[in-house]
């Protein structure tokens, strides 16, 4: 499966993930994931992050967002890249 982002790997639990531009807003689809996360955002122009029932919020650079395991979710697309700092915390 060929993902809408490139993917760096810093720690075991750590990645480094850039979503560019031009990526297509179909590919950014609603999903859930099997760990809790923190989302620190590193650059960001107009994009979101929008939870289940919940409205679309604008991300912060320097902000960090958490994201509850099995929870859906999705990005949408604001102007230039996204790139985030992803904290996963196994479920225990």
């Amino acid at each position: 499966m060929e993902f809408p982002f490139k993917e760096k790997r810093l720690e075991n639990n750590i990645v480094i993930r850039e979503f560019k531009e031009n990526v297509d807003s179909e590919e950014l689809i609603w999903h859930r994931d099997r760990e809790n996360r923190e989302v620190t955002i590193l650059q960001s122009s107009g994009w979101q992050l929008q939870m289940d029932n919940e409205i679309p919020k604008t991300l912060e650079e320097g902000k960090t967002y958490y994201i509850p395991a099995f929870v859906y979710h999705r990005v949408i697309k604001g102007s230039g890249n996204l790139i985030v700092k992803i904290k996963k915390e196994e479920i225990k």
